[in-house]
């Protein structure tokens, strides 16, 4: 039985949305990633290594090369509004 050529115009703009909307996701994680693949997996030791790395370049992907903190990285602790957890 031959499928009807009215059918294939509302599967190809369906298949055309999901095609633009997947992209403009993966887009949009792309340069919310300053311009690097997006992280998976990512547990608790990742995440501190993260803070700090916000801290102390401004960005959760930016990353130092400079051996010494500078001297705001004393006082701009994310330990003065944290909030304990009890277990």
């Amino acid at each position: 039985m031959p499928v009807p050529f009215e059918a294939l115009l509302p599967f190809g703009i369906i298949a055309a949305m999901f095609t633009v909307t997947g992209t403009g996701l993966t887009t949009v994680r792309y340069f919310a990633n300053d311009r690097k693949p997006g992280r998976f997996n990512v547990d608790i030791f990742d995440r501190a290594m993260m803070e700090r790395d916000r801290r102390l370049t401004g960005s959760a992907r930016g990353q130092s090369t400079e051996p010494v903190a500078p001297a705001a990285f004393a006082t701009n602790s994310v330990w003065y509004a944290d909030v304990p957890r009890h277990n």
